[in-house]
């Protein structure tokens, strides 16, 4: 049975597309952090932690991860303990990794898929199979717009509904006016057959706030509202007020928040994480619990670069609950790269080839591991030396 022998670290900066923000981040995407697996035979597998020091919980529940801290977790108490663990005993390895630190999901999570992608290569298998199987073939692809100007959304969404894509998330929760003129001009630009999404992460101050603005927006036709405003028991408040249904994200990291979230019939939708748990095999927990809970569910990020994103189409992918679109990267090389906006918001990307965009959705990589292999001369190429 081969084992754990190594994990080491290395901090990447893609370059990006444009600008991408939301409320509350005042730092770029895309400057994360990869681990690497070798296991005593010498197969390697990836992971990444896409962590970003302003992301975190509600009411400080949970708290912001840079890349430092997500490294110094790794190295310092993370890797030692993990030494010798047989791969595919995820359950030990969390075991491990619980034990030797509270916390950390981003750094346990960024290990814990190295782990599954090199117990993969092992067995000849991709990752989903190893998350009990593919419960779908294709990941539909929510577009994000940040907050950008209103103008140059628009030429964006245009383009991305050109391409196929059918859903589009606007971040809004800066300004109301500005948040509904936004939403009007992007309905406006691409027509009925696209759905539209609000994400204000917990933007609006409160409630009353949130409501009134979500009311103003109603009539342009909404998926869903993400996370308005901070707290399970705010955003039950306007779940009760409008129409649209409301999506849980900063609020739902763990299974025991989903399971609060049912309690307190907060939201009709989770957002799912493969990092926010600590990995895939706890989001899974997470899928099951919302599935128990008659709660749908799509996967979010932060951005990943292909080879977190590999992460997210495997859980979207093995994810009964996980019916809806998912905010997810087109992971696309710059080799690849022709002009398309649809998903891509880095200018290269550190996977070899690129992610199959097949009418608006990924196609699910079936080779082994994490099915698509990391570009070394691009991880060498983006490799920050600080």
């Amino acid at each position: 049975m081969p084992t754990i022998r190594s994990i080491d670290t290395l901090l990447v900066q893609l370059p990006t597309r444009r600008e991408h923000k939301w409320t509350g981040l005042t730092e770029s995407i895309g400057r994360y952090l990869l681990t690497r697996v070798v296991d005593s035979d010498g197969r390697v597998g990836w992971g990444e932690a896409p962590a970003l020091k302003d992301w975190g919980g509600e009411f400080g529940r949970y708290f912001g991860e840079s890349t430092a801290i997500a490294r110094m977790v790794i190295e310092k108490y993370l890797a030692p303990s993990l030494v010798g663990v047989d791969l595919g005993n995820f359950a030990e390895m969390h075991a491990r990794m619980d034990a030797v630190i509270r916390g950390y999901p981003y750094a346990k999570a960024a290990v814990e898929f190295a782990a599954y992608d090199v117990t993969g290569r092992w067995l000849g298998l991709p990752v989903h199979m190893l998350l009990g199987g593919r419960a779908r073939s294709r990941i539909m692809v929510t577009h994000s717009i940040g907050l950008i100007p209103i103008a140059e959304a628009e030429k964006e969404v245009a383009q991305v509904a050109e391409e196929g894509i059918r859903t589009i998330k606007i971040k809004i929760g800066v300004d109301a006016k500005r948040d509904i003129d936004m939403v009007r001009t992007v309905r406006a630009a691409v027509g009925e057959g696209v759905e539209l999404c609000v994400d204000a992460n917990e933007g609006y101050r409160t409630p009353g706030e949130a409501i009134a603005t979500v009311r103003a927006m109603e009539p342009y036709r909404l998926k869903y509202v993400e996370q308005p405003v901070m707290g399970i028991e705010r955003i039950a408040e306007v779940a009760r007020a409008i129409d649209a249904p409301v999506m849980a994200d900063e609020s739902a990291w763990s299974a025991h928040d989903a399971i609060q979230i049912s309690e307190q019939r907060a939201a009709q939708i989770v957002s799912i994480y493969t990092t926010k748990p600590g990995g895939l095999y706890k989001a899974m927990e997470v899928a099951a619990v919302c599935r128990a809970a008659g709660i749908v569910c799509n996967v979010n990020g932060s951005v990943e670069t292909g080879v977190g994103n590999l992460a997210n189409i495997h859980l979207a992918a093995a994810a009964p609950a996980a019916t809806l679109s998912c905010v997810v990267p087109v992971s696309t090389p710059a080799e690849w790269q022709k002009g398309q906006v649809g998903g891509i918001y880095y200018r290269d990307d550190l996977i070899v080839a690129p992610m199959r965009l097949v009418d608006g959705g990924i196609d699910v990589p079936t080779g082994p591991g994490m099915g698509i292999d990391v570009d070394l001369a691009k991880v060498e190429k983006y490799t920050v030396r600080d």
